[in-house]
């Protein structure tokens, strides 16, 4: 839990927030990466706004009686010493160990999370108090929600520490992104090479995209063949 996450730079996050998740896992598909949408997230409310940050993570575990209970909730490692730690810009994480039947944060603490600037939390476990979240105003991406407390079905064991959500691996400090397709998990070392090519892929595919519109056969197309990317090149330099 020392692990320090440093807020990703303004310009990294603007340019990724203009790439949908879909472009991203198709750039990383061709690095060779497969399995980095994380399933079970989906916008826990209509219209959240597409979010980018590094992964600040946090793992629960299924409950035992002798380590959960209401008192756990003033414990050093809790999870609202965990939301003080929270970093501004950070996406929030969570590991539920596939239990889905207990919320493991509603109002209060996504309240203090969005005054703290967490850009937003994702999970393939529960939240509650869905009302409240959607007052709170911090955008979140699960599995669906669940009255009962974490401590019900859920102890916490920590944070920063490498976890697995919707059978994805995350180690602190990667970045997500999460928009209406879901999250997915960019690693870290990646970055600069999805970056390279985010942008352009995202512009590319809005042209094909345009194309098709105007009634343009996929062939040749999409992929292009170099017919298409010279009329492609001449449509860049004159916009």
């Amino acid at each position: 839990m020392d692990i320090q996450t440093t807020p990703l730079p303004s310009h990294i996050v603007d340019t990724l927030s203009q790439v949908t998740t879909a472009t991203l896992t198709t750039i990383l598909f061709k690095k060779g990466l497969r399995n980095i949408w994380i399933r079970q997230t989906a916008p826990l409310m209509a219209g959240q706004k597409r979010v980018v940050g590094r992964a600040f993570t946090l793992r629960f575990i299924p409950q035992r009686e002798d380590i959960t209970s209401p008192a756990s909730w003033s414990s050093p490692i809790s999870t609202r010493a965990a939301v003080e730690a929270m970093p501004a810009g950070c996406v929030a994480i969570a590991d539920t160990a596939g239990i889905v039947d207990s919320g493991i944060f509603g109002d209060i603490l996504c309240a203090r999370m969005h005054q703290r600037g967490v850009a937003g939390l994702v999970t393939a476990g529960a939240v509650r108090d869905r009302a409240g979240i959607q007052v709170a105003g911090l955008p979140v991406w699960s599995s669906g929600v669940s009255a009962p407390p974490a401590v019900a079905q859920l102890a916490f064991v920590g944070w920063q520490d490498p976890i697995g959500c919707g059978g994805v691996a995350v180690m602190p400090n990667d970045i997500i992104v999460a928009d209406e397709d879901g999250a997915i998990v960019i690693p870290a070392d990646l970055l600069d090479s999805v970056l390279e090519t985010a942008l352009d892929q995202e512009q590319t595919e809005a042209w094909i995209l345009d194309e098709v519109r105007k009634g343009a056969p996929l062939t040749g197309l999409y992929p292009m063949n170099e017919e298409n990317k010279a009329r492609y090149e001449a449509y860049r330099r004159q916009g």
